[in-house]
């Protein structure tokens, strides 16, 4: 089984990566960005495990590792 973790900085925190890229984007030529925002992606490899287990596996390493649940939030897919 596989899963997609996708973290982000939540609305109205700061983003100065996102903010940099946006600017450089500009300084290239690159009009039209109205704003980037700079997250995380993680794919992960599941052992064998009902889907409810992998969502409760996930759900908590995202709580207690993956996410700073204080600015970030966080969302998975499982597929298989």
């Amino acid at each position: 089984m596989k899963a997609r973790i996708y973290v982000t900085l939540r609305k109205g925190v700061l983003d100065p990566q996102g903010k940099a890229i946006q600017r450089s984007l500009s300084h290239l030529g690159m009009e039209g960005v109205d704003e980037i925002r700079v997250g995380k992606f993680m794919e992960v490899t599941l052992g064998e495990m009902t889907r409810p287990d992998a969502e409760k596996l996930l759900d908590d390493a995202c709580r207690r590792l993956i996410a700073n649940t204080v600015i970030e939030d966080y969302r998975f897919e499982i597929e298989g």
